[in-house]
């Protein structure tokens, strides 16, 4: 029993790994495709992706579930009005996220998913009443100071890493309040932006203007591959992270980042100079304290968990 509560640990390690691994190369993929227009690879992502959950619904079955949630949807306006707005932010996000990457910002886009988690946890104070420690509180200022130094030091605030953060941050919170499983989830989010991308997609074609009507094979499989990519880590992520400690899963969270900072860097050419460099140490600083505080919490809750049921025996 116990090796094979090893071995689950083990592969939702690596599927949680293989996740992040897969949002960190992702600029990679946009950047094939960077001379169409972020609009269109939106809309062609939003499009397949829904095609390909679909087709997973299918195979693996899952009809009946997605049925159940549609009638809690018209019984539950607060579902649905969730479901939207989750849709509306998802969308917001990969669009800023691809215009970021096929306009020279890869670093703006790494600095956005470094703040996520603090943002995260600020929204869950303000929205859901959870409570900060000391530590946690620090993390914060820390990373407010590596904000304001950039600005101060460029004379603009980077709206590409805020909104990036807030979008995703938001989105985090609203899949609180939906509490849906990710195929079930991502098919009724794409569904519901599905026919907007459906009718830009036409009215492009109508102009002469789509990429996709272009008829380069090259082209046409990155936009349809666009679905894949988008779908793969997310199921990934969703069958390793329950297998594995939330703790856990906070630190990996940090391999995306760091490899689109890298590619940025190495591959793309983007410029890090000594402001980037207090930045990111600024912001790096507040995870190290942020981390800290989230396993001390793990390891508290575990500590008073196993007292209560030492005192019940």
């Amino acid at each position: 029993m116990e090796q094979r509560n090893i071995d689950t640990y083990r592969t939702g390690l690596m599927h949680t790994a293989l996740a992040y691994f897969l949002w960190g190369i992702l600029p990679v993929y946009w950047k094939l495709i960077d001379h169409v227009g972020a609009e269109e690879i939106l809309a062609h992502r939003v499009f397949w992706s829904f095609l390909f959950m679909m087709g997973l619904i299918q195979l693996n079955k899952q009809w009946a579930q997605l049925l159940e949630v549609c009638k809690r949807m018209i019984k539950k306006p607060l579902l649905l009005l969730s479901l939207i707005l989750s849709s509306v932010l998802i969308s917001i996000n990969w669009f800023l996220y691809i215009w970021a990457v096929n306009s020279n910002h890869i670093l703006e886009t790494s600095l956005g998913y470094y703040i996520n988690p603090l943002i995260s946890v600020l929204l869950g104070m303000v929205f859901l009443k959870e409570r900060l420690n000391r530590w946690q509180y620090a993390s914060f200022i820390l990373a407010a100071a590596g904000v304001l130094f950039m600005t101060m030091q460029y004379g603009k605030f980077p709206f590409v890493a805020i909104i990036l953060a807030l979008s995703f941050g938001f989105y985090g919170l609203t899949k609180k309040v939906t509490k849906l499983n990710a195929s079930i989830g991502l098919t009724l989010e794409t569904m519901m932006v599905m026919p907007v991308a459906l009718i830009y997609l036409i009215t492009i074609a109508n102009k002469g203007e789509s990429a996709f009507f272009a008829f380069s094979i090259g082209t046409n499989a990155f936009l349809i591959g666009a679905g894949i990519v988008t779908a793969v880590p997310l199921l990934l992520f969703a069958k390793g992270a329950q297998h594995i400690p939330l703790f856990m899963v906070g630190i990996l969270q940090y391999i995306a980042p760091t490899i689109t900072l890298l590619l940025g860097v190495l591959i793309y050419d983007e410029s890090f100079t000594s402001t980037e460099i207090i930045t990111f140490s600024l912001i790096w600083s507040a995870l190290v304290l942020f981390s800290f505080s989230h396993v001390r919490g793990m390891k508290e809750h575990a500590w008073k968990l196993k007292k209560k049921k030492t005192m019940e025996m």
